[in-house]
């Protein structure tokens, strides 16, 4: 289902409750707002299969853009509102957008410069661009065709520079049943129209936008937080009566350094599920988020490009800790430097057949065909690195890109960046490969220390220690970097590729 059916029934319903200012948007609102703005971009002259770029900060308003796509055969482009304006002007272009929906509070809006035929900015003016509200008042009130649109988002960017992903769009309607996220993500964790969805993470981001949508589709209320906090996560719970939100691990990681008086200070009684994806999560996090919120943690494994998913729930994940689970979408196969699938507990490049959805690179033929096997079409990947165990459970291991190989060894990072996720002196960490002239690569750390915590040599002695005496000794690392922060995402992703070792800094080894 869409807004429409639970704007007729229960039309006074919030679908949206920003957890920081209270501002509601209702079911009605939703479908009127909606459906004014897919009129608007039809006068435009926006066709079945054209793109709306959407640059915005989590606002309402970023719902109304995204039914409006989807419920006239649109696709929709949401962009990293955290990018400079020569990077989203690139996400713009290359999508080939005909309308450009921004938020005033963004910065790069102002100075962005792209050839777009319809600019709306809300949220306050924007030089170049008109009224939002304007245009959605002025729109008409012919009917228009509801066939069903779909997300052509952006690959995150990590290694390398984003990619578009495009799938054929669905044969539906946007009212009938089918569509991939409501169908899988809604029936796996129960959601319902007694369900209360907290938001964490930036909307423009594949998980949070699509589970939003799947709460609409359900009509379930979307409590969306302008931006993460620990202790207001906590507080949202409490306050809206959440029962379902989804994080990612460094999520977890800060709630969980928390003060214990101040976790234990806000009632979490109403959770029925926790979703965590978009990055791996060190095991011991885990367990202690299970032993914290119960037994409702529930891990999926997917990625932008829809390739395939797995999922495992808390109680099969402590009798296969680190897991990501099994198959939900796809058949998972485990593939060799050679090209050949490899054995249970053989590590290699994870693949996914199907043959129900394809996808490509928007643009890039190359990197689309490398994508796919080449000797079976219908196995693709993104780089991603793990193994089957003997009864079917897929494991991570890290990036292909990330892999490590000193002295003919794959050492992967992820391994030892999970050593520090909870060590009190560590705020962050990050582990790369960095050239070296006899063992081809060495294992370099960026460490952002935790605050009030001295980065200093006596502490690199210390991480170093505590990764020896954990680790095999060819792992630890033989540098750190102490920086000041690290390239994060919003969604919990790093960016690896700006890493850079300073020529001038000492190497603790």
């Amino acid at each position: 289902m869409f807004p429409a059916v639970w704007a007729a029934r229960t039309p006074e319903k919030p679908a949206i409750v920003m957890a920081g200012s209270g501002r509601v948007l209702t079911y009605q609102e939703l479908e009127d707002r909606s459906l004014r703005l897919a009129r608007h971009l039809r006068a435009c002259g926006l066709e079945h299969g054209d793109v709306v770029a959407l640059l915005t900060d989590n606002r309402p308003e970023a719902y109304e853009v995204y039914w409006a796509a989807l419920r006239s055969g649109l696709y929709v482009t949401a962009v990293n509102s955290h990018l400079a304006a020569d990077e989203v002007a690139y996400i713009v272009t290359d999508c080939g957008a005909k309308a450009l929906v921004v938020s005033a509070d963004v910065p790069a809006a102002a100075t962005l410069e792209v050839e777009v035929a319809d600019r709306l900015a809300y949220g306050g003016e924007v030089a170049g661009y008109a009224s939002y509200e304007e245009a959605l008042a002025a729109a008409g009130d012919e009917p228009i065709a509801e066939s069903h649109g779909d997300d052509l988002l952006y690959s995150s960017g990590t290694t390398g520079r984003p990619k578009g992903i495009r799938s054929p769009l669905p044969e539906i309607a946007v009212g009938e049943p089918g569509y991939v996220y409501p169908l899988v993500f809604g029936t796996t964790y129960a959601f319902d129209d007694s369900s209360v969805y907290l938001s964490p993470a930036p909307v423009y981001h594949a998980a949070p936008l699509r589970f939003g949508g799947v709460v609409h589709a359900y009509g379930g209320t979307l409590v969306m937080m302008e931006r993460f906090d620990a202790e207001q996560a906590l507080a949202a719970i409490a306050r809206h009566g959440v029962t379902h939100t989804q994080m990612v691990p460094t999520m977890f990681v800060r709630m969980l350094k928390l003060p214990e008086d101040v976790r234990a200070s806000y009632d979490i009684s109403s959770l029925q599920c926790v979703v965590h994806a978009a990055a791996p999560c060190p095991v011991e996090v885990k367990r202690r988020m299970i032993e914290w919120f119960g037994p409702i943690i529930e891990e999926y494994y997917a990625s932008t490009e829809g390739m395939g998913a797995t999922a495992i729930d808390s109680a099969t994940w402590l009798e296969h800790p680190g897991s990501v689970g099994r198959p939900i979408i796809g058949i998972p196969h485990i593939v060799g430097e050679g090209g050949d699938e490899v054995g249970p507990g053989e590590v290699g490049a994870i693949y996914f057949e199907r043959n129900d959805r394809s996808f490509a690179y928007l643009g890039d033929a190359t990197k689309t065909d490398a994508a796919k096997h080449p000797e079976h079409p219908s196995w693709t990947t993104v780089g991603d690195v793990g193994y089957l165990d003997e009864d079917g459970f897929l494991y991570l291991t890290d990036r292909v890109a990330f892999t490590i190989i000193s002295g003919g060894v794959n050492i992967y990072p992820q391994e030892i960046e999970d050593l520090f996720s909870l060590h009190p002196a560590v705020a962050d960490i990050a582990v790369i490969g960095v050239p070296d002239e006899e063992m081809g690569e060495r294992v370099a750390a960026f460490v952002q220390a935790a605050p009030g915590v001295d980065p200093s040599p006596e502490l690199a002695a210390e991480l170093t220690g505590h990764a020896r005496d954990r680790i095999a000794h060819y792992k630890v690392p033989r540098e750190i970097h102490f920086r000041d922060s690290l390239p994060r995402t919003p969604t919990g992703k790093m960016v690896k590729r700006r890493l850079v070792p300073d020529p001038q800094e000492g190497e603790p080894r």
